[in-house]
């Protein structure tokens, strides 16, 4: 099952179904033409206006560096030119361990032009997370960044190779933007060690198969080590051109690409923006202030990300606001539960549509939200509708399987060509996470609201049964996050003196202010009924969280093991 649901959650509580819209939701619009294989998504571009600005990159003194269409597609073929003399080929697997750099782009491109897939690896990985994606991808090649942020990733690599039982692969050495190449070297970790180089006249990029595996992604690992999900190239081009056209991306717009690209929710953004032949606006570290002085000056017209990465953007507008009149959209995934706030933030301070989104490693981000014309609030749940009709969505009862009709809660299942193809290193993980017949396991809670739509509720593990209903701990959350000593609020369930469940909320008060433990169970109690008044709440400096590729999230799990802990003390 998927382990790191990105999803903008809704509110109501799960004692009743989630709120169904009262009329029927927008269809989207019908993608533009799907491109031929991978690098065409790219050289369709060239071909149309070689001159346009693809991707703007970070120099190393913060200044915005271009890059043409016609200059990446030239990148992407003397990359794979040097790719097929480095003996790379079909099925072969190439580590692309790169920050938001256009070189990304251009690894996938030229890796996919040789018939061989990529795995993205985040700058922040540990040696043994690496160890891990080594022996399951069993990469051929590392693309290593040079000297980016302090990290010492070539340490890490060098760690990596001896803890895991993979071959050592070979390194080519990627300086970045604006940035000089190193001798290569120092860089061989058993398996030779180069620099990319420019080739004057490269060979035509070959044309590739579109079946063939293309890119994997890392799942949140929060049961354990990732699973590596990986996806074919025609699933790929599929989403992009459907994510293009349903979000209303156009030509010459620029879409925020702060998000790292190892992870599905960058890689889906910068891939829609491209299909849609619009700018990627590349940060390769998230500083709030630089990231709001760009989309100021740049007229950044879409953002996609989590409400953890928009709070710090409304935190440092509200230190030093800019106008962004040309924001007009975010998709929102909930990992703080302050995403409705934020909503209201965006749309008085800027004129914003936000929708609330769906999506998954194994599912990729962008798989739904809703249209922009579905009223507020309920466009910020998550859910909505799937981005193209090949992507059927069912509810299914969790333990018989069996389908469930509109309006009833059950699992969230799925199938089409945005669903995970093949788990690098673990074959047994793909029959574990499909039914008998052919659907996909979420592992979330949701309603199907009519053919193609449906309302997310929660992870199935999150839901809480309190007296003998279900609630969903979003509701609990949003209530404490409303108060106004409240920074962040998270809600768990554990197993009471009887037990029964019982809520335990976590708090994290604002700066200056220090709410009390019986106030805020008296906040809830005026808004929620007295069953979701949570027994105890703990006023906390921090929340513990994890940084994955997709934003920082809550670890709901050592929340549990801290309420549990001073639950027995209190005992």
């Amino acid at each position: 099952m998927t382990d790191d649901v990105l999803s903008s959650r809704g509110g109501g509580g799960m004692t009743d179904a989630p709120a169904v819209p009262p009329h029927p939701v927008s269809a989207f619009p019908a993608p533009v033409e799907t491109p031929r294989d991978l690098p065409d998504l790219l050289g369709r571009l060239v071909r149309r206006d070689p001159e346009r600005i693809a991707v703007l990159d970070k120099g190393p003194d913060g200044a915005t560096i271009p890059v043409t269409r016609g200059e990446l597609w030239r990148r992407t073929a003397a990359l794979a030119e040097e790719l097929r003399t480095a003996g790379i080929g079909a099925g072969d697997c190439v580590a692309v361990w790169l920050p938001n750099w256009s070189d990304s782009l251009a690894w996938q491109f030229a890796v996919a032009a040789r018939g061989a897939h990529v795995i993205g690896v985040n700058t922040r990985y540990n040696v043994e997370e690496v160890a891990h994606v080594l022996d399951r991808a069993r990469p051929a090649l590392v693309a290593l960044a040079h000297d980016f942020h302090g990290l010492d990733l070539l340490g890490r690599l060098r760690d990596a190779v001896a803890k895991a039982a993979a071959p050592a692969p070979a390194v080519a050495v990627v300086a970045g933007p604006g940035r000089e190449a190193p001798d290569p070297a120092a860089f061989d970790v058993g398996g030779g060690s180069w620099v990319p180089g420019e080739i004057a006249d490269p060979p035509e990029v070959p044309v590739s198969d579109p079946d063939g595996l293309a890119v994997a992604f890392t799942t949140s690992g929060s049961t354990g080590m990732p699973k590596l999900a990986a996806h074919k190239a025609a699933g790929v081009l599929a989403h992009a051109a459907a994510d293009a056209a349903a979000i209303g991306m156009s030509d010459g717009e620029h879409v925020l690409c702060a998000l790292p690209l190892s992870g599905v929710f960058g890689y889906n953004t910068a891939m829609a923006a491209l299909a849609a032949g619009a700018t990627c606006v590349f940060h390769p570290a998230f500083d709030a202030d630089v990231v709001l002085d760009d989309m100021a000056a740049l007229g950044v017209t879409h953002v996609v990300g989590g409400d953890d990465l928009v709070l710090r953007l409304a935190e440092a507008w509200k230190a030093r606001p800019r106008d962004l009149p040309a924001w007009r959209w975010w998709g929102v995934a909930d990992f703080q539960g302050r995403s409705r706030e934020l909503a209201v933030w965006a749309r008085d301070a800027f004129g914003t549509s936000t929708s609330g989104v769906y999506g998954s490693s194994e599912l990729f981000a962008l798989t739904s939200f809703w249209p922009h014309d579905e009223p507020e609030p309920g466009r910020w749940a998550g859910g909505g509708r799937v981005v193209h009709p090949g992507i059927r969505v069912r509810v299914a009862d969790p333990v018989s399987e069996e389908p469930l009709p509109p309006g009833q809660e059950g699992e969230l299942q799925f199938r089409g060509p945005n669903v995970v193809d093949a788990y690098l290193g673990d074959d047994a993980a793909a029959a574990r996470a499909f039914t008998s017949d052919g659907w996909f396991h979420s592992g979330d809670l949701g309603t199907l609201v009519d053919d193609g739509v449906f309302a997310y509720v929660c992870r199935m593990g999150d839901a809480l049964r309190l007296r003998g209903f279900l609630v969903d701990p979003s509701e609990i959350e949003m209530r404490l996050a409303a108060h106004p000593g409240v920074h962040t609020a998270k809600v768990v369930g554990i197993a009471g003196a009887d037990g029964a469940t019982v809520a335990v909320g976590f708090v994290v008060p604002d700066e200056g202010r220090a709410p009390s433990a019986a106030e805020l169970r008296a906040w809830c109690a005026d808004g929620l009924a007295r069953f979701k008044v949570p027994d105890m709440i703990y006023v906390i400096d921090e929340m513990p969280t994890t940084s994955g590729t997709n934003g920082r999230k809550i670890r709901a799990a050592t929340l549990r093991e801290w309420a549990t802990t001073r639950s027995e003390n209190h005992a």
